[in-house]
């Protein structure tokens, strides 16, 4: 039995951050939240990462109610741990402490075991010119393409 293929990126973070360094961490979840998960049923929309007492936490991500669970359903904004190994917590604590960055979600994915994986990057903030460079480069790659399927 091949599993699917299962990923959702946050759109919004590659246009308001500039992305410093990436890290891959497991999340612990609910039954019904898996599910929902795997029907698309899942929100970037203001969620960031922190650390309290060692420990990697996911705030604000909206993983909405399974249709077919029970009263023991899951909150939909609840604070989810995220699973990283003390070594890259304190790699990421220290790099957000002294520069003050930020911890961005950026995809979350299921893998080949069915485990659900996030993907959240120490990223620093970008300047309102930085974006529209940004929106600059989107454009021209976008006219780039088109130019290259006509010819």
């Amino acid at each position: 039995m091949t599993r699917q293929s299962v990923t959702y990126k946050n759109k919004k973070a590659y246009y308001k951050y500039e992305i410093l360094d990436k890290y891959i961490a497991g999340i612990q979840l609910l039954g019904t939240e898996i599910k929902s998960i795997r029907n698309g049923k899942i929100n970037f929309i203001d969620s960031y990462c922190t650390i309290k007492n060692n420990e990697a936490w996911i705030i604000g991500l909206h993983i909405a109610e399974y249709e077919m669970g029970t009263c023991n359903n899951h909150k939909p904004k609840r604070d989810r741990k995220l699973l990283l190994n003390k070594k890259e917590i304190l790699k990421i604590v220290k790099k957000v402490t002294e520069k003050g960055l930020t911890i961005i979600p950026l995809n979350l994915f299921i893998d080949e075991k069915g485990f659900a994986k996030l993907e959240i990057s120490v990223a620093k903030g970008k300047k309102i010119y930085d974006k529209r460079e940004s929106i600059k480069q989107r454009d021209e790659k976008k006219d780039i393409n088109r130019l290259s399927k006509y010819t």
